[in-house]
Parts: C-alpha cells; structure tokens; sequence
C-alpha cells in the first residue's frame, strides 16, 4: 500500500504542476490535502515566491521548499515557547534525503534549462512528482501515515 499512496502523491503533485503551479505551490497542495485539510487552500499563495529556486534565482529548489512546508504542517511551531528542534531535524533530514537523491538543492544544477521552456518545465514536473513521492515515503518512515 505504501508503494500505491507513493505513487498517488506523485501524479498529484505532478497534475498540479500541469495545471499551472509552481512546484512549492504543487507540493502545498498535496500535503494540505492530506496533512492539514482544514487549512485554507488560498494559503498556497504563501508558496509562490518559492517557485524556480525562490523567484527564479535559481536557488533552493522550490519542491524541496515545499517539502519543508508541509513537514511544518506536522511539526512546525505556533509559539516561540515551543521547541523548534523537531522541526528543524525534520527538515535537515529530508533535505538529507533530497540531496543524497539529487545530488544538489540548487534549482539551477538540478535543471540548468532556460526558465519555462519545455525542456525546463519537462524537468520541473518529473523533480516535483518524484520528490512528492519521495515526502511520502519520508513521512511513512517516520510513521507518520494514516
């Protein structure tokens, strides 16, 4: 079953992707779904700047970015009061994760095709689907599947 949900985060982040949202924002989208269902789905907008590596400066990949996000969604903070360490470790090790699949964070390493040519966009839609299917499978990991 986890191969099957795997599989299902993939082509629902990659059908946002298509649709026309930037990877953090495709990313978002399907973890709020399925992390925080009661937040707003407007919220993606938070996600926009993130897109071709933060605004297309080519910098942190924006799936990764996303990524992040949604583990906040489990273990982000709403109080300085509260640690911020199991969030951060959450986030060092799927960055980890990405990395050691990747090679790189970097937008402009990891698709070093001109912004919304085909050839970039081809790219984005395989790294966004692919590492949504890698949050998945990070999440049921570490035992947070339903």
């Amino acid at each position: 079953m986890s191969q099957e949900i795997s599989t299902e985060m993939r082509n629902k982040a990659g059908n946002y992707f298509k649709e026309g949202y930037n990877c953090a924002e495709a990313i978002f989208l399907t973890y709020r779904e399925l992390l925080a269902p009661e937040m707003d789905p407007a919220l993606v907008s938070l996600f926009t700047g993130f897109g071709s590596g933060v605004g297309e400066s080519g910098c942190m990949c924006g799936a990764l970015t996303g990524s992040i996000a949604a583990l906040n969604m489990l273990k982000g903070r709403t109080s300085n009061q509260v640690s911020r360490d199991e969030a951060y470790q959450l986030a060092r090790e799927f960055t980890e994760k990405f990395t050691e699949k990747y090679g790189v964070t970097c937008c402009r390493v990891l698709n070093p095709h001109p912004f919304e040519t085909r050839e970039h966009l081809t790219n984005c839609l395989k790294i966004t689907g692919n590492t949504s299917k890698m949050l998945m499978e990070f999440l049921e990991e570490k035992g947070f599947n339903e």
